[in-house]
This record gives C-alpha cells, sequence and structure tokens, in this order.
C-alpha cells in the first residue's frame, strides 16, 4: 500500500532515517532479484528529526552524495513517511460497501485528518480482508499523512535530479522486505511459523510478529500476515550519545567511530558492553509483552534489522536473554550482487537497508 504512486520506470529505494540516507537499486533476474546498486550517506545532526525533514537543503545534498557514489541507472525513486504526521488505523466497515461508500465513509471522519483541514492531507485505504470476529463485515487500513511531509521528501529528492514515484509508509515498506525477502527466503524458516521482526532505529525499537491468519473466512484462513506490533522507546541514538558524551566527539564523528571504530580501549568494556545488555534486555522485553498479549503462540524465529544489529556480538547477546533462534535480519541473502557493489560492505550494512529494500521492491509491484 503507498499513499500515492506512479506507474512506469524502475524505482531507487531512498530511506532518509534520522541519521543517513539510504538508497537501493534492484533489478530482477528471472525469478529473483540483483542488487544493482546501494550507498548510505550520513545525515548531520537534526537535518531530520522526529522523522520530519528540518534540513531540505543538507538532505538534499545527503541524497545527492548517495547518486553519486551508487550512480544508479534509475531516475525515479520510492520513499516514505512516518511519525506523528502520518496515522494508520484499522477501521471496520460492511463488506458490501462500494469503494465511493467507503471513500465518503473515511473522508468524513475529522480523526482522518491530524488536525488538518481536508485539502492538506493525503489519504488512501486499502481492504485487508474479513473481520476476525465479523466475517460479514472487512477491515480497512486507512493511511493519512499531511501534504507538507511529502511534499519535503518529494523536493529533497528533486535537488538530486530524482523523481518521486512511490510514496509509501515506513512500517509497510519494512513488513513488505520482511516477508517478500526474509520469510520467504531463509531455508531455516517453514511455512506456518511464527516469526518477529525487530528493527532498532534511532530512538524508537519496533517489533511485528508474522503469523498465520486466524479468520473464519475460506479465502484468507491460514495466510501469512503481520498479526502483531508494538513499540517502545529505544535505539541506537543512545549509543551515540554516550559516545559523544564520553570523547568529546560531535554527532558526526561520534557515529563515524560507531561505525567504523577507532575509539579508545575502554570503548568495548565502558561504553558498548553495557549498551548491548541493555539493548538485549529491551528486546527480551518485548518478547515477554508480546507472550502476555497475543494468541499467536510461541516464536520460531526472531530477526534482529537496524544499523545496531551489526554490532558484533550483539546477536549472541540476544540469544542468552531471549532464547530460541535469533539472527540478522538480511534481505540480500537470496540475492545476486553486481560486480561493481561491494559484497562485505552490503552484508555488513543488510540489516541497515531493511526499509530501502521494501521500497526498492515497489519496481516489480502492479501499481
Amino acid at each position: 500500500m503507498s499513499l500515492f504512486s506512479l506507474k512506469s520506470d524502475p524505482v531507487l529505494g531512498i530511506d532518509i532515517s534520522s541519521t543517513a540516507v539510504k538508497l537501493l537499486e534492484l533489478s530482477q533476474v528471472g525469478k529473483g532479484y540483483k542488487v544493482e546498486s546501494y550507498a548510505m550517506e550520513p545525515l548531520q545532526e537534526k537535518a531530520v528529526e522526529d522523522k520530519n525533514i528540518v534540513e531540505m537543503e543538507i538532505v538534499g545534498k545527503a541524497i545527492s552524495n548517495a547518486v553519486e557514489r551508487a550512480k544508479p541507472r534509475a531516475q525515479h525513486a520510492a520513499i516514505a513517511v512516518a511519525g506523528p504526521s502520518v496515522i494508520t488505523k484499522i477501521t471496520t466497515m460492511d463488506g458490501g460497501m462500494s469503494d465511493e461508500d467507503m471513500k465518503e465513509a473515511i473522508e468524513s471522519d475529522p480523526a482522518t485528518y491530524l488536525g488538518q483541514e481536508v485539502e492538506e492531507v493525503h489519504l488512501d485505504w486499502k481492504v485487508i480482508g474479513p473481520n476476525e470476529k465479523e466475517p460479514e463485515r472487512v477491515d480497512v487500513l486507512v493511511v493519512a499523512c499531511r501534504d507538507e511531509t511529502i511534499e519535503a521528501r518529494i523536493a529533497t529528492l528533486e535537488m538530486s535530479g530524482l523523481k518521486a514515484k512511490v510514496v509509501d509508509i515506513e512500517k509497510y515498506a519494512l513488513e513488505n522486505a520482511f516477508f517478500s525477502m526474509v520469510a520467504q527466503n531463509d531455508p531455516e524458516i517453514n511455512d506456518g511459523e511464527t516469526i518477529a521482526l525487530i528493527e532498532v532505529g534511532a530512538t524508537t525499537t519496533s517489533m511485528s510478529v508474522l503469523g498465520k491468519n486466524k479468520t473464519e473466512d475460506d479465502k484468507t484462513a491460514g495466510e501469512n500476515r503481520i498479526v502483531y506490533t508494538h513499540e517502545e522507546m529505544f535505539g541506537g541514538k543512545q549509543l551515540t550519545d554516550q559516545i559523544i558524551s564520553r570523547y568529546e566527539l560531535n554527532y558526526e564523528e561520534a557515529n563515524l567511530a560507531k561505525r567504523d571504530g577507532g575509539l579508545s580501549d575502554d570503548y568495548e568494556t565502558d561504553i558498548l558492553e553495557p549498551f548491548k545488555v541493555e539493548m538485549a534486555q529491551q528486546i527480551s522485553r518485548m518478547v515477554q509483552y508480546y507472550y502476555a498479549q497475543s494468541s499467536y503462540g510461541k516464536l520460531s524465529h526472531i530477526l534482529i534489522a537496524g544499523g545496531c544489529a551489526a554490532i558484533p556480538g550483539i546477536i549472541e547477546e540476544i540469544n542468552n536473554k531471549v532464547g530460541g533462534h535469533v539472527t540478522i535480519a538480511n534481505p540480500f541473502a537470496s540475492m545476486s550482487i553486481a560486480s561493481r557493489v561491494s559484497k562485505k560492505a552490503l552484508m555488513n550494512d543488510a540489516p541497515a537497508l531493511m526499509i530501502a529494500c521494501g521500497l526498492a521492491l515497489r519496481t516489480f509491484d502492479e501499481y
């Protein structure tokens, strides 16, 4: 589902986070995919805050730098929005309603507009399927986003000579990569198993669980779908802030040191190890909360995404706290890789490229 899309031409997946611009280009090879180009370009502190672009020129320059480094063939992009300027909700409607009636019902709900006028909000919706408790009714996913949020992202793309083809929602781009490239292509994951994707972002950690639909409707019973989501305020920025405070670095220097190393010997024992323990404890609490709240049963696999997933030893730390089968989310495990792309660098960055991958996969959607 996307807030809007324009058919034709392949797209780059461009994920604009609070710490970096991430660019990914895919092509189709037979029944599979190939990584044609990718780049990650760091952002200055506060260029993006609370999922909103604050410094358009800085972000536009970062996109231009990523394009220059990756040298992609595609000139169109899929981007995503998130944060307080976006709302998503599931509402239930009569199964026999026409599209026009649904449109009227959705547009007449003042809660849809984020306190804005209808002309200042972009709306989209999608029928998910029959309601679990009332199969004669349908669940409808409604998405609304302030126009100014979309326009800011489009403007930064245009600064680098790119055009927006698709505007998606971050969580759905993440889930697209989760379902399409990870859950379906990991040989250790069997059909019907309940699996979790936990993404550790800069300031928030989100959990999405993929399981079998329990509806009694014959058409959708047993289908894989996201059955549970949860979010907590915890992320990699806490590690960055500790590095800044301890070593008197600026934001850009701290992020570079976190990624490439070069800090003093006490970094691992005094800063990194306590952060790893805290991250593992946070994920353990989220998993236990899932078990307390959900009826979808035991998680057979837990996949960790986000830049923090690449921290050496973090998967082992999480395994010790959570138990079960915990691995790094890698959307490229079954893809071929162009010779001009560094496989080593791509594999290291893979867990941070889940959203970019979900966006790049929009090239192959039928709009």
